[in-house]
């Protein structure tokens, strides 16, 4: 942490206690965007900003306020202060609201996450220009004269924070961020004009894939999707497709946070020790990956962030709780959200796996759906392509799955060696038996 910043935090936390807060956590947070986006052969958005924030809260036996401002000059910090104390003064006392237990700072790693792009100083106007033309020249290129519009987008970011609490935890952290990719909309029988794209993220720009690649795929996987048909309601294996899979996953972790445990919000409350899916369903959260999208060294309480096991073998062994949650659940804080989420891949590739299923459906979108955290139970949209025994027979839209997570995760019989590492859900392929898929 820089000098000025931390001369600035300890200021904070020194002013809001001669307020009369004996405890309190300041964080300054500082970000830089620039958002380009290209349609029609040109710039159709381009977009910069500057942001910073200072976030306060405070904690009075019991009482606690949390307020932010743009403004860092100690002239109205002063007055900032101690509006955001005398707020705090007047509200209801909530006993479990305190700092967390400073045991829970220890040990943080000292291993480099390589976070920043050292090289995004050098990532110039035209620079970002050129991927958005090429991205949008590529589909364009690819589509043909099915193309109706492509809309190509180039968007990075640099943004740091510094955290101080009153009772002795620091921390520092300085991101890049970058994406990119397309959607594409092309014309198809009668008044049909199927949309679909191909986006990938990083914190390091070398890591992405070349920008023809990704216009290339955003068209091919609009192309796939011409001609589709709805078929019969049928009992088939399913795969879900790497990039999409946190999509039905997401209604599972839902479930594991601490606010619907407490709240009775949870199918799996209950659940702890107990065999959630089937032995294929393994869960890791990694916090400690180089290069990671959500990787950390500290949780959002500063509780030092550490690898779990969340399910093992369909086992579920660790619930997402943070300090708050935790006091009212008493029990343990882990953390207080996924960091880099793991399914261990598998050997296979999709294709292999396909060869052997005989008739089945490759999930490779979704429209609409929900998911009942307290049932488990779900339904979602999907669009994807009908295969049988490897061979691609038609691509399929107008479907539907409904089911439940309990049952849902049982059925999952193996993972393709294909993890996504362009998000914090790094999830390989997953292939289903025995789903149901309606035509709706």
């Amino acid at each position: 942490m820089n000098a000025a910043m931390q001369e600035l935090l300890n200021w904070v936390i020194d002013q809001t206690k001669k307020a009369g807060a004996p405890e309190s956590k300041v964080s300054v947070s500082k970000r830089r965007f620039v958002d380009i986006r290209y349609r029609e052969k040109r710039p159709d958005t381009v977009k910069e900003a500057m942001t910073q924030n200072l976030n306060l809260e405070v904690f009075m036996n019991g009482r606690y306020c949390s307020q932010s401002t743009p403004d860092l000059r100690k002239s109205t910090l002063e007055k900032f202060i101690k509006e955001v104390v005398e707020n705090a003064s007047i509200l209801d006392q909530d006993p479990y609201r305190t700092l967390p237990d400073p045991k829970y700072f220890t040990g943080i790693t000292d291993i480099g996450l390589d976070q920043k792009d050292t090289q995004h100083g050098n990532y110039s106007a035209q620079d970002r220009h050129n991927v958005a033309r090429s991205i949008e020249e590529m589909s364009l290129s690819k589509g043909g004269e099915k193309v109706i519009s492509v809309e190509a987008t180039c968007y990075d970011s640099q943004s740091e924070e510094y955290v101080k609490t009153s009772n002795g935890f620091e921390g520092s952290v300085e991101e890049t961020y970058y994406s990119k990719g397309a959607s594409v909309t092309m014309q198809d029988e009668g008044d049909r004009r199927p949309n679909s794209g191909y986006w990938v993220s990083s914190r390091i720009r070398e890591d992405l894939p070349d920008s023809e690649e990704v216009g290339n795929l955003a068209a091919v996987r609009t192309m796939n999707l011409l001609g589709s048909k709805k078929i019969s309601t049928e009992t088939l294996p399913v795969i879900l497709e790497n990039r999409g899979a946190g999509r039905l996953l997401n209604g599972f972790i839902q479930a594991l946070a601490g606010w619907n445990i407490q709240q009775k919000r949870s199918f799996l409350a209950d659940m702890k020790n107990k065999q959630v899916g089937s032995k294929v369903f393994t869960l890791i959260d990694d916090p400690h990956i180089v290069r990671g999208l959500g990787s950390r060294k500290y949780d959002g309480d500063g509780i030092t962030a550490v690898r779990r096991e969340i399910v093992k073998e369909g086992l579920l062994l660790e619930f997402f709780i943070d300090w708050y949650y935790s006091r009212k659940l008493e029990c343990e804080p882990t953390t207080s959200w996924p960091s880099n989420l793991i399914l261990p891949p598998g050997n296979r590739s999709v294709e292999a796996i396909m060869k052997g299923l005989g008739r089945g459906i490759l999930i490779t979108d979704y429209l609409g759906g929900n998911s009942n955290s307290t049932t488990g139970d779900f339904s979602v949209g999907i669009i994807g392509q009908l295969f049988d025994k490897g061979r691609i027979v038609h691509p399929v839209s107008e479907m539907n799955i409904a089911d439940n997570h309990l049952k849902f995760w049982n059925k999952l019989i193996e993972v393709a060696n294909d993890p996504w590492n362009y998000s914090s859900y790094r999830l390989p392929s997953m292939v289903f038996k025995d789903v149901v898929v309606a035509g709706v």
